[in-house]
């Protein structure tokens, strides 16, 4: 730190944690933007914990070795997007077997009204999702994740305040019945960070289950067919390129994509197509993202073409977190009255 003799300590950074859930084939636009590129940034801020939620993916019924795979694709995409297994721990939820032993101490601390009231629980269940039991303790067990390693913060988007609400809940509970013990989290809203629509519905968020193919633009997609469905984004007829999510989503849209991977002002980009149509606009978002994508796309290849080499990284990471992991669950048996482990 500047102004500090050499032989001080280097300063501790405060953790902060993230996972995303392997429940496709592969992560798309919305989550490399609105989230995978701010957890690159987060790096340099903080001691990051970036795992793969695969425990959490069980809620929905997949065969075995789908599941296998798309945990692996779902890590290898987070270290070909720029995520640095030697500064952030990056791990499968699975492989530290803590989480799910904090998620039980969770689910006894929370009423059966409280979890059925919970957005997503009903959200899913209104989508047609079956309504396991896995699926109501979800945001207990999320809860877990967040608590077992003291994070400091958790970066969530401006929209997602809710999901921190009921870990900070049940940390404060735990707390008053049994003594100081968990770290209660503040959000950290990552300024800036892109919300990525549907091409094909861009009044919605791009996402996994709620988009159809032509609305998504896969990762790991051809680049063909990537801008074969950029071209094909639902605009508006006025014809004038211009920034308004309001009146013009699907332009607005296409802008906020080209301004993140370029790096150029939306206001920028709006002069630069005056007088010229939405035809250009695409065109030019489609190449800017098969260029983007193209580095990302063969690091991917090279990662999942070693796949020992990616289970060697994910141990590393589990290594790492289960030091922090077995460090926070001492405190939570001791202080719950669990007996410890003779030995």
């Amino acid at each position: 730190m500047t102004g500090m003799p050499e032989s001080s300590a280097p300063a501790v950074l405060p953790r902060i944690l993230s996972g995303m859930q392997p429940t496709s084939d592969s992560l798309h636009l919305g989550n490399y933007l609105g989230a995978l590129v701010n957890w690159v940034k987060l790096q340099d801020e903080f001691d990051a914990y970036y795992f793969v939620a695969d425990l959490h993916a069980l809620t929905v019924p997949t065969e075995p070795a789908v599941l296998r795979q798309r945990t692996r694709v779902t890590a290898a995409q987070f270290l070909a997007g720029g995520v640095d297994p030697k500064r952030s721990a990056v791990f499968c939820q699975s492989h530290v077997t803590e989480h799910a032993e904090l998620g039980w101490v969770m689910n006894c601390l929370t009423g059966d009204g409280e979890a059925r009231r919970m957005t997503q629980f009903k959200d899913k269940v209104a989508k047609g999702q079956n309504a396991n039991v896995g699926l109501l303790t979800y945001p207990m067990l999320m809860a877990a994740d967040i608590l077992m390693y003291d994070a400091a913060y958790v970066p969530v988007g401006e929209d997602q305040r809710q999901h921190l609400e009921i870990t900070r809940d049940l940390a404060e509970r735990f707390n008053s019945r049994f003594g100081a013990t968990l770290v209660v989290p503040d959000a950290y809203i990552v300024k800036g960070s892109a919300k990525i629509m549907d091409l094909q519905d861009p009044t919605a968020k791009m996402s996994k289950t709620g988009s159809s193919p032509k609305g998504l633009i896969d990762l790991m997609e051809d680049p063909a067919r990537i801008a074969k469905n950029i071209r094909s984004a639902v605009t508006d007829t006025d014809g004038e390129v211009r920034y308004d999510p309001d009146t013009k989503p699907g332009v607005s849209n296409l802008l906020v994509i080209h301004s993140v991977l370029s790096g150029t002002p939306v206001d920028k980009l709006v002069a630069t197509f005056a007088g010229r149509g939405y035809g250009d606009l695409k065109k030019e978002v489609a190449d800017v993202v098969v260029e983007r994508l193209t580095p990302f796309q063969e690091r991917m290849r090279e990662l999942l073409d070693d796949p020992a080499e990616l289970d060697r990284i994910l141990a590393d990471g589990a290594d790492r977190a289960r030091e922090v992991a077995r460090a926070t669950m001492a405190r939570v048996r001791d202080a719950a009255g669990l007996l410890p482990s003779a030995r």
